[in-house]
């Protein structure tokens, strides 16, 4: 491991003030899955503190979005009723899946009330039959995004990127072109969206870009066609004092942009395979790796302010990264930071804990009856929520001292990343979406 010092403590206020305003406005809050205080119940079950559940209407790994009292959503609805695998159930599928028959899917895009969970508005995109994809992925696992005003959804498999108004009128389409993903696992990248742009990462094995499109005339901003292959990373906007980056890990890259220009800010390369974690941020330092089910990547920092190219050698180090780890890399979830610790789950039901200054690893344990974890974690100051496939959430406490608070349960499924509105948790399960609320 290599560590240089830094000096930098930055916070992100813009970014948690929006959090905190009440409205969930992309992927993980667009805050990286960090809250200034949880006010969602501590502890619930199937007759706890559950507000209502309604039952899916199609399938999707997307999380919501909220703009006051309305929920946002995407799903694709297959003509066969067909629902996505676990982690267990998709692998013993690897054999078999691409010989799969294709399914006629209506791609939809629905609104609903935070108050009682009922439907406001539906519209469909488009109707088609997509190729197959790896049997736990969905053909809506992009997250949508929002403004406040308007409301953006994509799903990559038709090209098709869209803004609606909250009353559910289109205002404008684009299609993107879609394109073949890495052995056939789908997609899963979602959109950003901050000062008036909209921004779309999809990296793929034919013609990988990102790019920034005006909210509100859809007409494109800025591109970047890259070389890198199909990746599942979602861009994280980062507040590094007055400049604003947005950040994508593709295949065996890391790239930083300017988000009003498009200009390259930074760029790091060395990292074998491709993401499906997104970056997590704190105290000045952006955290981000990989690893897949049978071998472990890398774990990186890097600080704020950084500038050029950075290309890590065969043990992933560099002079210009905070620091790096081998074999520390998060998997499909997201990991998260708070009170000055990094915490990523792996394999078995482990948790691992990482100081965020030096990179050292402060416990590694195991969390009874974690299942597998793909959803993204999220925290306040003083826990950390760990949702497994199971349903099972774990609360730990923050900090150098491992301690589980209290594990909670709703039978379901679950790959997607939940979203937090106020005093209110959104639980999307394969069966239906749980509102959490004293």
């Amino acid at each position: 491991m290599r560590i240089r010092s830094s000096a930098t403590i930055l916070t992100w206020c813009l970014l948690s003030t929006i959090a905190a305003a009440g409205d969930w406005t992309q992927f993980r809050g667009g805050v990286a899955g960090q809250l200034p205080e949880i006010s969602h119940p501590m502890e619930w079950a199937a007759d706890k503190n559950v507000a209502w559940a309604v039952p899916m209407k199609g399938t999707g790994w997307s999380s919501p979005v909220v703009v006051g009292d309305r929920i946002f959503m995407t799903a694709a609805v297959p003509e066969n009723g067909a629902r996505p695998k676990g982690m267990m159930a998709g692998v013993g599928s690897m054999g078999t899946y691409r010989s799969a028959r294709p399914v006629k899917h209506e791609f939809v895009v629905r609104c609903l009330s935070l108050a009682d969970g009922s439907e406001l508005w539906s519209q469909t995109v488009t109707e088609m039959t997509p190729p197959v994809v790896h049997p736990s992925n969905t053909y809506a696992t992009e997250s949508p995004a929002t403004d406040g005003k308007s409301v953006f959804t994509f799903f990559a498999t038709t090209g098709d990127l869209l803004a609606w108004d909250l009353d559910g009128k289109e205002l404008w389409r684009k299609n993107v072109g879609s394109f073949k993903s890495g052995n056939g696992f789908g997609t899963g990248s979602s959109l950003a969206c901050t000062d008036g742009r909209v921004f779309v990462q999809y990296d793929n094995d034919e013609a990988s870009f990102v790019a920034a499109y005006d909210a509100a005339s859809g007409e494109q901003v800025w591109r970047d066609d890259r070389e890198t292959r199909t990746s599942w990373s979602t861009p994280l906007i980062w507040q590094a004092g007055e400049q604003k980056e947005l950040v994508t890990c593709g295949s065996g890259v890391v790239t930083s942009y300017d988000p009003g220009n498009g200009q390259v800010l930074w760029k790091l390369t060395g990292i074998q395979s491709s993401f499906s974690a997104s970056p997590s941020v704190d105290g000045g330092r952006i955290f981000f790796g990989n690893s897949g089910p049978m071998s472990a990547g890398p774990l990186v920092a890097v600080k704020a302010g950084t500038r050029g190219d950075i290309a890590l050698d065969s043990k992933f180090e560099s002079d210009l990264v905070e620091w790096s780890r081998t074999r520390s890399g998060p998997g499909m979830a997201s990991p998260v930071a708070a009170k000055g610790y990094l915490y990523i789950p792996g394999q078995g039901g482990i948790l691992n804990c990482y100081d965020v200054t030096s990179g050292e690893r402060v416990y590694r344990n195991r969390v009874s009856g974690m299942g597998t974890v793909a959803a993204s974690l999220w925290a306040d100051a003083d826990r950390v929520f760990i949702l497994d496939e199971n349903g099972n959430t774990n609360v730990i406490q923050a900090g150098p001292e491992f301690k589980v608070l209290a594990t909670n349960r709703i039978d379901d499924l679950f790959w997607s990343t939940p979203s937090i509105a106020g005093d209110a948790l959104l639980l999307r399960g394969v069966e239906k979406l749980y509102c959490i609320r004293p």
